[in-house]
């Protein structure tokens, strides 16, 4: 290879090379060359590569190394343990390269990891297996008898397979008075007997002679091959034919189609009649004049057989003229074979990696080389592949390519490609092969898990039941393989008394999410974690996302009436006098609701009453009114039912009975309809400010008389008087049933107490306590 040059077209990355010298394998050195004689026995060791290349042991292993002959023909196997080089089969020379000498066999060690290519040769030397061998075992020759001595008579030559010094060397003749032989050195180098006559013959004293022809190689013993030459005299022809040229000289392409007239060679004779008519023949007919053919009478020589300039470069054709007595002239036709571009270049591929990891750039895809058999122009090559791929050529030695990728591979941008190696020569017309390989990427685990959210929101009723489904979570991973298999988990809480897994747990196969136990939305409405999920490749990625579960409140609660209480034994009775106004305020029913949003909005009605039409119940506050003016008529005792209903689905429902005893003569301030209530909470003046202070503050005395003088009058009494009291509950109620949602149950807690004497004398105690 003389030159490497890299050209860029619009569309292709091309190299250009040009097969005319050898390159070494590395600068300024030359290649290894390895000897072994033909025939040898296979697993002959040959040399050892670790110590030869300068490797340490067990390099050659740990890199891959490979040995590659062209048309991947292995003469040599490697031991990549030990490093030596061995003979694969028994090589024969003659077949390997027939007559060209030193038959010698490049290869190239290829080293990975990093890439090196190393050249070397391997010359298969001769032995003396094959002896010389005439085409014929007899040979005739007429001479005539008025022949001058010294006059050279051309013979057809042996042949001998071997090369140099075992191939064929020299002739001898058996002894005469005659006639000795010459050997003669040819222009393609071969060696080919002459006859020279020594002395003059005699027809009438001897007519016919028998000399035995020998050739001689130059082996160690000789080997030799024999043949017959019969000499005829011949008398009254005096003159043998001539040819114009000693030597001829013709140049045909070797496409040239059969029949095709290469030269024409011609001969006179100056004899008359049938001494002067000249045939023409070839004088020796063998593998190497095989191609041509002589028209017998015209001297025209014609092209019988297809010609290869990869096989052969010329040819010598002896061309034989003989008169009709028998006499006959010789002349040598020299013809060169010229070159056309009708062989197509080759692609040997002698290392290919599929597939390769991604992400690592300037990965070895392959190493091939190429060839042309043609010459000249016709072998100057250019490679190429589309531009488009992330790949690029690089020359190595000789006449080798190196596939390397551009830059770091995505698998999961793309995960194969095919790739077309172009190799285009220069020639006329242009000849080219393509040669496709398959490159498949490798995964690397370069992506972790990605959830198709960043959080989630579930929603689950509360008082389910335990192991519920109730929603799962999805992670995918753009890897392959078992990168791309995805392992979901609960991450720990940040808090780690939160007893997380003893409420959730989570299927690691398909991310489904179960909550464990029953939630209740009155102890637990919310709560949130975060899953991950971990793909199974080395190292592992992984991601999280966040969960939130929201309980979902279920109409579990039914309301509770908080006033009045409900005590068989003793009812709670409300009193109204007869002159009460519509819209006075008998009482209001206090209820609350556990649940929350619209199962915890209550409403109020009168579900019986004794008097129908006489009390009213206002349905978003409870509050218990006369509907109507009070007579004479209305029975004194009255019994109310009022039914609390929440708005849940389906609804859930309390009832509470409250006694009323219509009076005469109940001394209770007026309690005004909310109306009046709001009007009396306009602002008053200055005056009546001061008025209502001083009576609240003889008010306030009286009052703490008052009370002193019951508890004492209780502490006397004992448990006998409690017969009559309504009960209460004590203290405040839990902050936590309280609605401050405003949907209807009173933002304060009421209590209230109305007792009723034995005598059936009427005393009111009213106590009302309000905290917020």
């Amino acid at each position: 290879m003389e030159m490497v040059q890299t050209k860029l077209h619009q569309k292709k990355r091309q190299v250009m090379i040009f097969i005319t010298l050898i390159l070494s394998w590395e600068a300024g050195s030359e290649s290894i060359r390895y000897s072994v004689q033909e025939e040898t026995e296979s697993g002959t060791f040959v040399a050892n590569l670790t110590k030869d290349l300068g490797l340490r042991m067990g390099e050659l292993a740990a890199r891959g190394a490979r040995v590659v002959f062209k048309g991947n023909r292995q003469h040599l196997r490697l031991d990549p343990d030990t490093g030596d080089l061995l003979l694969n089969n028994k090589l024969d020379r003659e077949e390997l390269c027939g007559s060209t000498e030193p038959c010698v066999l490049p290869f190239q060690v290829l080293l990975e990891n990093p890439f090196r290519l190393f050249q070397a040769a391997l010359v298969i030397s001769d032995i003396n297996d094959h002896a010389p061998e005439f085409p014929a075992r007899e040979m005739q020759l007429k001479i005539s008898e008025i022949t001058i001595p010294g006059k050279v008579f051309p013979l057809k030559m042996a042949q001998d397979l071997d090369a140099g010094s075992n191939s064929l060397q020299s002739y001898i003749i058996s002894s005469n008075p005659h006639f000795h032989i010459l050997t003669r050195n040819r222009k393609d180098g071969r060696k080919s007997p002459e006859l020279v006559l020594d002395k003059a013959l005699d027809r009438e004293e001897q007519p016919e002679l028998r000399l035995t022809l020998t050739a001689l190689d130059g082996g160690s013993p000789p080997r030799s091959g024999t043949t017959e030459i019969q000499i005829l005299v011949l008398d009254s022809n005096d003159n043998a034919p001539e040819f114009a040229q000693e030597f001829y000289e013709a140049q045909v392409p070797e496409n040239s189609s059969l029949g095709s007239l290469v030269i024409t060679v011609s001969a006179r004779d100056l004899d008359a009649a049938s001494f002067g008519e000249v045939s023409y023949a070839l004088f020796q007919v063998d593998d190497v004049n095989e191609p041509f053919e002589i028209n017998a009478n015209t001297g025209e020589i014609r092209l019988k057989k297809n010609l290869d300039f990869e096989e052969f470069q010329s040819y010598q054709v002896d061309i034989e003229a003989t008169d009709g007595g028998g006499l006959s002239g010789k002349c040598s036709v020299i013809i060169k074979v010229l070159d056309v571009n009708d062989n197509a270049p080759q692609l040997t591929m002698s290392s290919l990696t599929s597939p390769i990891p991604e992400n690592l750039p300037e990965i070895i895809v392959a190493v091939f080389s190429v060839s042309d058999a043609d010459s000249g122009h016709n072998q100057q090559v250019i490679c190429s592949i589309d531009d488009n791929l992330p790949f690029v050529l690089r020359p190595s030695v000789e006449n080798f390519y190196t596939l390397v990728t551009e830059g770091a591979l995505d698998r999961e941008e793309r995960a194969e490609y095919n790739i077309t190696i172009t190799v285009t020569d220069m020639g006329t017309p242009r000849l080219k092969t393509e040669h496709n390989i398959t490159v498949l990427v490798s995964d690397v685990n370069d992506n972790a898990p990605a959830f198709t959210q960043t959080s989630y929101t579930l929603w689950v009723r509360e008082n389910n039941s335990p192991a519920l489904h109730i929603g799962s979570v999805s992670a995918t991973d753009t890897d392959a393989g078992a990168n791309a298999q995805v392992t979901y988990s609960l991450l720990p809480p940040p808090d780690p008394l939160v007893p997380l897994a003893s409420l959730v747990s989570i299927n690691p196969d398909n991310g489904h999410l179960f909550v464990l136990t029953s939630l209740d939305y009155e102890a637990l409405r919310a709560f949130e974690f975060r899953v991950g999920a971990a793909d199974r490749g080395s190292p592992a990625l992984s991601s999280q996302a966040l969960v939130r579960v929201l309980v979902e409140d279920a109409n579990d609660n039914a309301p509770f009436v908080l006033y009045p209480l409900q005590n068989a034994s003793a009812p709670c009775t409300e009193l109204v006098p007869r002159a009460a106004e519509p819209g006075y305020l008998v009482t209001k029913v206090v209820a609350v609701d556990g649940d929350a949003g619209q199962n915890a909005w209550l409403s109020y009605q009168l579900l019986k009453a004794t008097e129908p039409g006489l009390f009213g119940v206002w349905a978003h506050n409870g509050e218990v009114r006369t509907a109507r003016l009070l007579s004479e008529r209305d029975a004194p005792k009255q019994r109310l039912v009022v039914l609390v209903k929440d708005n849940g689905e389906p609804p859930l429902l309390a009832s509470v009975t409250l006694h009323v005893l219509l009076v005469d003569g109940f001394s209770q301030p007026y309690l005004p309809p909310p109306e009046a209530e709001a009007a009396a909470a306009a602002p008053a003046d200055p005056l009546t400010v001061y008025l209502v202070v001083a009576l609240a503050s003889v008010s306030s005395l009286f009052l703490f008389s008052v009370l002193v003088f019951v508890a004492v009058r209780l502490c006397r009494r004992g448990g006998a008087g409690s017969a009559g009291r309504c009960p209460v509950p004590e203290g405040h109620f839990p902050g936590h049933l309280v609605d401050v949602s405003g949907t209807g149950t009173l933002s304060q807690s009421y209590q209230y107490e109305v007792c009723l004497t034995g005598d059936h004398r009427t005393e009111l105690f009213l106590e009302a306590s309000l905290s917020s």
